[in-house]
């Protein structure tokens, strides 16, 4: 009877070490976060873009210090917006560029402060185009009339030359009136040379 007490009391010792260290060993575990899925999955192939990358993890997620990047062919961001949280989920909205690999690239912090960080990939076999960006209108200027010079006028300034002087008619710049007194000079001497003749002679 006294064995077989020993023994019970045996294997509850041997369980009860073994659950300790199992316990012991798990706490660890459970304060780091880790994730449990995501959308699309890992290594997923796409025809069609998703509108949203959504990442799950095992605890709850701090919005300061939860980070998450898309990058896509040629490491062009493929992300619009800030990430939102949602308790142990965090999502941001999907940018797809040209077809190929893009990675998305988080980081968290576990309850016990440890940064956990990771990546997940997925293919996007179909390229989405660019959205077109509007292209500024043109303003195309009315047509204005070219200026019409004015026609000559008749009644302005003539451009036919000046009338020249008739021939024969002598130079205008001459004054008349020297002749006219070398005439009367001359018609005195005249008279006064008739006078002197004609005067009688005096004496012997």
């Amino acid at each position: 009877m006294g064995g077989r007490v020993l023994r019970l009391a045996g294997w509850l010792v041997t369980i009860g070490v073994a659950l300790g260290l199992s316990l012991w060993s798990a706490a660890p575990a459970a304060a780091h976060n880790s994730l449990t899925g995501s959308t699309p999955a890992d290594g997923a192939r796409l025809a069609q873009a998703p509108t949203r990358i959504e990442l799950r993890f095992l605890a709850r997620l701090d919005p300061n210090t939860t980070k998450i990047t898309v990058t896509g062919p040629d490491n062009v961001p493929a992300s619009r917006g800030a990430p939102t949280v949602d308790g142990s989920r965090v999502g941001v909205d999907f940018a797809p560029g040209a077809a190929g690999l893009y990675i998305v690239d988080y980081q968290v912090r576990s309850a016990d402060g440890h940064p956990v960080r990771g990546e997940i990939r997925f293919t996007l076999t179909i390229g989405t185009p660019a959205d077109p960006s509007p292209s500024p209108a043109v303003t195309t200027p009315a047509p204005t009339s070219a200026p019409v010079d004015p026609a000559p006028s008749t009644t302005g300034a003539s451009t036919a030359p000046d009338a020249q002087p008739a021939a024969g008619s002598g130079d205008d710049d001459t004054p008349a009136w020297p002749w006219v007194v070398g005439a009367i000079v001359l018609l005195a001497a005249l008279v006064a040379g008739l006078l002197l003749r004609r005067r009688p002679r005096t004496g012997g």
